[in-house]
């Protein structure tokens, strides 16, 4: 008897969720908790590292080359442009999700597909800067860089950073290919049909997060 009451208890039986919020946008959050856990621990291991060495390489001195210029000296200035491409496409993701909550299919097709274009841009820099690194000598177990006082460098920078920014670009890779599988979904009519764009907005999601982990690989790298 006491078995058969347990089953039939309800616990909330309202007409909306006791979190305001969709169970699809919930479990989204959650898996972006976890995997802020995961970029976390990444990070705080190659802070622990970094601040701990009496020496490091000089950022300045590593990532100063920019395609097409030669041996031009310009610190810093791809990966700012790689920076300003990734935020861009998550200004290009806000507008797509507002164009959602309008209801408006043509506007959600344009910025989703301006959206797909800043995240292959940015996969298509990194993939450069990857080469170019790799091409001085520069690989997991491999550092050709010398510390900022002169003296040889371990590879622990190096292993951090193809490593953590690796796992990143992963990330931007599966936004795009979540972002063109909506978009296919979007053109089709799928979310119009349904009465709404919550999937644009739960992917939207995913894209900022991806482009706010990379605010923090951008300033333990290149500015550290």
């Amino acid at each position: 008897m006491d078995t058969a009451v347990t089953a039939k208890k309800k616990w909330w039986g309202g007409g909306y969720s006791p979190f305001n919020v969709s169970y699809g946008k919930l479990m989204m959050w959650y898996f972006l908790m976890s995997d802020a856990f995961t970029f976390g621990a990444l990070l705080i291991s190659y802070g622990t590292i970094r601040f701990s060495s009496t020496s490091w390489p000089d950022p300045n001195e590593v990532f100063h080359s920019f395609p097409f210029m030669g041996h031009a000296h310009l610190p810093l200035v791809f990966v700012s442009l790689m920076t300003f491409i990734l935020i861009m496409s998550s200004v290009t993701m806000v507008l797509a999700v507002h164009a959602g909550k309008l209801r408006n299919q043509k506007d959600v097709a344009k910025w989703m597909i301006w959206t797909i274009i800043g995240g292959i841009a940015f996969l298509s820099c990194q993939a450069w800067e990857w080469m170019h690194l790799h091409e001085q000598g520069a690989w997991w177990g491999r550092n050709p860089f010398n510390n900022l006082d002169g003296t040889p460098a371990g590879t622990n920078f190096t292993n951090f950073f193809f490593t953590i920014t690796g796992f990143h670009g992963l990330h931007v890779t599966s936004g795009v290919i979540l972002n063109i599988i909506i978009l296919a979904n979007v053109l089709k009519g799928t979310y119009e049909n349904r009465g709404h764009y919550e999937m644009v907005e739960k992917v939207g999601l995913y894209w900022h997060f991806v482009d706010l982990v990379w605010v923090f690989v951008f300033t333990c790298f290149y500015l550290l």
